[in-house]
């Protein structure tokens, strides 16, 4: 549990799902969390072995985020409280959210 504590881990392993993100990219998709504590966050997740971290050199340097083995098979873990979360959201009555 404490790979995933706190406010943000989770929505960044949700950023970071699909595709490569920078780091500017994750700070705008999460709005209300700092730079140091988006930079700590991945830290700790990069440091537990859920997010791998590549820096390309390039001019300026470009660094992108992943999730490793380790992260797909932690979001495929967290996938049915996603979805739990989801038909929590939707309105009584109404369809649930796919």
């Amino acid at each position: 549990m404490h790979v995933i504590e706190g406010k943000w881990k989770v929505l960044i392993l949700w950023e970071i799902r699909d595709l490569p993100r920078r780091f500017g990219e994750l700070r705008r998709a999460l709005p209300g969390i700092s730079e140091k504590v988006l930079a700590q966050q991945l830290r700790e997740l990069e440091t537990d072995g859920i997010v791998h971290r590549e820096v390309h050199e390039t001019v300026p340097p470009k660094v992108e985020y992943t999730l490793t083995e380790e992260g797909r098979e932690l979001d495929a873990a967290l996938e049915p409280l996603g979805a739990w979360g989801r038909r929590r959201m939707a309105p009584p009555g109404a369809a649930a959210v796919a």
